[in-house]
């Protein structure tokens, strides 16, 4: 972890948004994720509390802001305190 920041493939696991950290590093290099709008292609890309993701994930992208860097993958019941979801992409289409 840099001082103020988290890479983005850890910040995918250690939220529980990747099952693996080798899964999150390939989710970050497809080039999918979106960090404040701007296009993220590299797994060590830094992220930071207050930054809005843009995730593609099996279940639909997910929007949502960080609210706190965790330093280890957090148990389910915490990821709130991880992230603040925004909106769903799906969202309506039901």
């Amino acid at each position: 972890m840099t001082e103020d920041g988290l890479r983005i493939d850890r910040f995918l696991w250690f939220s529980r948004l990747a099952r693996t950290r080798a899964l999150a590093q390939k989710i970050a290099e497809k080039g999918h994720i979106r960090c404040a709008g701007r296009r993220i292609d590299r797994a060590h890309a830094v992220v930071r509390v207050g930054d809005v993701l843009s995730v593609p994930l099996p279940g639909g992208v997910r929007v949502l802001r960080i609210e706190s860097l965790p330093q280890r993958r957090v148990p389910a019941k915490l990821v709130a305190e991880i992230y603040q979801p925004i909106e769903s992409m799906d969202d309506g289409k039901r």
